[in-house]
């Protein structure tokens, strides 16, 4: 697939067989005053990266694709495209995969789990725009199709042994960039987040669930009780007391029995 070519009838595509980062590409393109939407895709990346710069296996078979968006809400608000981009990637690999939660759910703030192992993950990065400049804001993708890496501190996993499936990366980018459109349309430039929070929790794993969560400065416990109105996870503590988290990643639960847990959703 080259330039200019699109999944069906959908958002164009840039196609490559090789690429440092689509993320990286995608905002140099920006710069360049390329506009969005478009996909840009690779076969393989020699320098793909996730949440805290950590390095993302990137071998042919799997998907790797980024979606630029130009000014799609107001800055403040476009950390929410997290949340968006996962019921989307939910929605596509489930309709693919014939999955449904609880085998497939959704890990705050940025992963797709399988059989509680981590077969996606979601970076969503952005650029402040010099003056005259639209927003870009780019949401990267790396979904492991075909196979999984095995050097990794989480359990990983792949579509194609857990599900039994070859799903090819055209074809997932496919679903995917038609799920994104729905998505987004629901969304609303995050004036209807309340909606895309609910449907999100709908499909979340460990929600009313004991956690450990580590945030920049610390590792904190607690019961994971809900979102709020901005997707910051709200801790329920042994204490009684609330804390909320806005960035951080939930490890596996190390602490001592939680008198708060519960196996009931909010």
């Amino acid at each position: 697939m080259g330039f200019g070519e699109s999944p069906g009838e959908g958002t164009p595509v840039l196609a490559l067989d090789e690429v440092g980062s689509t993320n990286t590409e995608a905002l140099a393109r920006a710069r360049e005053g390329q506009f969005g939407p478009l996909w840009i895709s690779a076969r393989r990346q020699t320098g793909g990266r996730g949440r805290r710069g950590r390095v993302w296996a990137s071998e042919p078979g799997n998907l790797y694709a980024s979606l630029l968006l130009t000014d799609p809400a107001p800055s403040e608000v476009c950390p929410q495209l997290c949340f968006v981009a996962g019921l989307a990637l939910h929605d596509a690999v489930g309709a693919l995969c014939g999955l449904e939660a609880p085998r497939l759910a959704l890990k705050w703030p940025n992963d797709l789990m399988l059989d509680g192992a981590k077969c996606a993950g979601i970076l969503v990065e952005g650029e402040v725009a010099p003056a005259g400049r639209p927003l870009a804001v780019v949401i990267g993708f790396g979904v492991n199709c075909a196979h999984h890496p095995d050097d990794t501190p989480y359990q990983a996993i792949d579509l194609a042994a857990a599900a039994g499936r070859t799903i090819a990366p055209a074809v997932l980018l496919s679903a995917l960039d038609a799920a994104m459109a729905v998505r987004l349309g629901e969304w609303r430039g995050g004036s209807a987040f309340a909606t895309t929070r609910a449907h999100w929790l709908q499909r979340a794993g460990r929600v009313g669930q004991p956690v450990t969560v580590r945030t920049g400065t610390e590792v904190v416990e607690g019961r994971f009780e809900t979102l709020d109105g901005d997707g910051a996870m709200v801790l329920l503590r042994q204490d009684g007391s609330r804390t909320r988290i806005g960035t951080g990643e939930i490890l596996p639960f190390v602490g001592r029995a939680d008198p708060t847990r519960s196996d009931r959703s909010p």
